[in-house]
This record gives C-alpha cells, structure tokens and sequence, in this order.
C-alpha cells in the first residue's frame, strides 16, 4: 500500500442503507402525476394561447368597429378648409390663378367635386348634407339653358360655356337616389334631373352617343368620349325614372362589356365618328379602377386588374398612381389616396371585404400627415378635392359593408 493513501472503513452489509424499491403501484402512480403535469401545462399552455387569440381578436374586433363607426375627420377637413365664403367646394388647398379657362386652379370650384360630395352625402344619409349640395347646383352650377357648369371660379361665376359628362351623369344619379331615399323636396329634385338629362339627350351627343363635353357658345361637341364617363350605375336609374330613350342603359352596357383590353388594362377613350378604341402608354390608375367600378354592374367582371392591383399591393406594399402600359410597371413613385378610395370601393363592391380593410387601413396612414389640416390629405401644404372626396366614398361605402 502507498504511503499517504486512506482506505474507507469496512461497513458490514448489514448496516448499509440501500435505496427502498417502489411498488409496483407507486411507480404507476408517480408515472401517472408526471403524464397529468404535462398535461395541465400542455392544458395550460392552451388556454394561454386561446386567451390571448380571443383578446387580440377582440382588440382588433373593437377598433375595427370604433374606427369604422366614427365620423370621418376628413369631412370636417373639406367643410374647414375646402370651402369657399359661398358654400363652394374649393379644388385646391391653396389659392392660385387659372392660366387657360380649361385648366382648373386654386379656389374653383369644379361639377366633379360637387357630384363627389352629392354622391357622400346620400351614401352617408344625410339629408341635410345633400340639401345644401342641391342648392348650390340650383343657384351656381345649373345654367339657364339647363347644363352644368364643369367649372365656377372661387366666386361661384362661370367663365367657361361648356359641360363635363361624366360629371353630370354623377350628378344625375345623385338626385335620382336622394328622390328614391328621401321624401322631402322629391319632385324638385326629379324635375332638375329630368332637365339636366333631357339636355344631355338633345345637346351632348355626336352620331348618336353621348360625348365628353359639348360647347353651349359653338353649338360645337367633341369627337371622343372617355370611357371613365360610361356611368352604368347613373345611367341604370336614368332608365329606371325613363329619363333617357328606351335601349340607352343597354347600348353603353354594350359598350363597356365589349370594349377590348391589352390583356390587363382598358381603353381611355372611345371615337364616336371612328368607333375606335384607344390606349394611353402611360395608365392612371384612378381612370381605371373607375371604370372597373362602372364594370361590376355588368357580367363582365374586372378580375384581371384585380387580381394585378392584390398582387402589386401585396408584393409592393402600396399601389403607385400611375402604370407604363407595356412593361406593367410603375411610371411615378408617388402614391394617391383618390386610387386607395376607387379600389375600396372596387373591393366592397365585388366582395371581397378583407382587402377593402387592408386598402383602408393604408389609405388612412396618408391622412392628417400634415398637423395643420387635421383629417386632410394634404401634402406639401396642398391637396386636390377629389384626393380626399373619393376615399371618403370608400370609407363610407366600407362602413356600410361592416354594418350589414
């Protein structure tokens, strides 16, 4: 043995203590704790998991409903800050003078807008709302010879002698569903519909169709007419009230649903005299999802632009205002809340909800970017009226589709 090593003590066997052996019984029941505490956490695990689904859903659920009941702020921006002293809706934010009588600029007031605000008004149900609208289309847009005005300086006169269509049309529907909807001032709104239509049958037409504008100085009407003003819906109820000849709606319902396209996007405009359809290179996206609108009324759905746009939002996290035919690709990098307001509408309208919230909730981070003009779309201390007139149509039209 070597020096330094220590030996353990011998210990008898019979005073070593060996560990006691379960039973069979015990092992089965200590078996089965260990099975029961992994399932109460697996059970726990679980009812965590559910608890905090149902309470993100339920926060989600809440504010989708709070933000979607509540009065939009951009109503309160147009009525602040987009109107004139005399109840005109400016177009732009910031005042500024028309070079040429066709172009618009700083404080007109446009036929557009007044239909938008007609259309919001009656979409919204209110009454009130739509009234003031109707008396400013008695008192500064309608003309003696029962035409509309395309423009009014800030003032309210009119120095031009031409009418737009496609603005009139809106207009037109707007007083044929504010007469279906309410009772008060019905027969009056029915009789100025009827003359604005009347003039729009004997006036605005060439070789048999309507056009974009006739001159009421000239005698002269344009060649052309844009497909962005086939108003299917418009003219469904001018037929329903018998304000156009029979076979009117049925001809333009023709006209949209055999119109070709270049595999993804339609036409802009139609000659009358050729019956030739014609492309622009450059697509503004808020032309196209109009007429994809007036579309959803027909059988002929506007699947493919669709389906381009969902795809475009998804990949790019934002649809671009403006598209280089050819190449399918964007031709501006700026974004435009008017394009985010047309395709809710497009959504809502072929039912496809969930996309019309996602377009919603991104439209929304557009607004009220500058403090000043809370609600509004305003960028570089400007704004367009229709940029803050046609997401309005969408959020209302959203909200309507969420309360069925």
């Amino acid at each position: 043995m070597n020096r330094g090593t220590t030996l353990a003590p011998s210990i008898p066997d019979s005073s070593r203590t060996y560990p006691k052996k379960k039973s069979h019984y015990a092992r089965a029941a200590s078996v089965q704790e260990g099975v029961m505490k992994r399932v109460n956490r697996k059970r726990l695990t679980w009812w965590i998991i559910l608890a905090v689904s149902i309470t993100a859903a339920l926060i989600i659920f809440v504010k989708e409903r709070f933000v979607m009941n509540e009065s939009s702020p951009t109503v309160s921006f147009v009525q602040d800050h987009m109107t004139n002293p005399n109840g005109t809706i400016a177009t732009y934010l910031q005042d500024a003078t028309s070079e040429r009588a066709d172009i618009v600029a700083g404080r007109e007031a446009l036929s557009e807008s007044l239909g938008l605000w007609m259309q919001y008004a009656v979409a919204k149900n209110d009454q009130a709302l739509f009234e003031e609208s109707y008396e400013l289309l008695t008192t500064y847009f309608l003309m003696p010879q029962k035409y509309i005005a395309w423009k009014l300086d800030a003032k309210g006169e009119s120095q031009v002698t031409t009418n737009a269509l496609g603005d009139d049309f809106r207009i037109v529907g707007a007083l044929l569903k504010a007469a279906d909807q309410w009772k008060q001032g019905r027969e009056a709104k029915l009789v100025t519909a009827s003359e604005i239509s009347r003039t729009l049958s004997q006036s605005v037409q060439n070789k048999g169709y309507y056009v974009d504008f006739h001159d009421f100085a000239s005698g002269h009407s344009t060649d052309i007419l844009s497909l962005v003003y086939v108003d299917l819906p418009s003219l469904q109820l001018m037929d329903k009230h018998q304000m156009v000849e029979p076979g009117t709606y049925a001809k333009y319902e023709a006209l949209l649903k055999k119109m070709p396209d270049d595999g993804l996007f339609y036409p802009k405009t139609f000659d009358v005299v050729h019956k030739k359809y014609a492309y622009d290179d450059t697509v503004n996206l808020i032309d196209q999802l109009i007429v994809a609108n007036h579309l959803t009324v027909t059988d002929r759905k506007p699947d493919k632009l669709i389906s381009f746009l969902k795809k475009e939002f998804n990949t790019r996290h934002q649809l671009p205002g403006q598209y280089k035919r050819e190449s399918r690709t964007p031709a501006v990098s700026y974004e435009s809340s008017s394009v985010y307001g047309l395709a809710i509408l497009l959504a809502v309208r072929s039912g496809d909800p969930k996309w019309a919230k996602q377009l919603y909730n991104h439209m929304t981070t557009l607004r009220g970017q500058d403090s000043r003009y809370p609600g509004g779309y305003v960028f570089d201390g400007n704004t367009h009226l229709f940029d803050n007139l046609f997401p309005l149509l969408g959020e209302v039209n959203l909200q309507k589709n969420i309360k069925k």
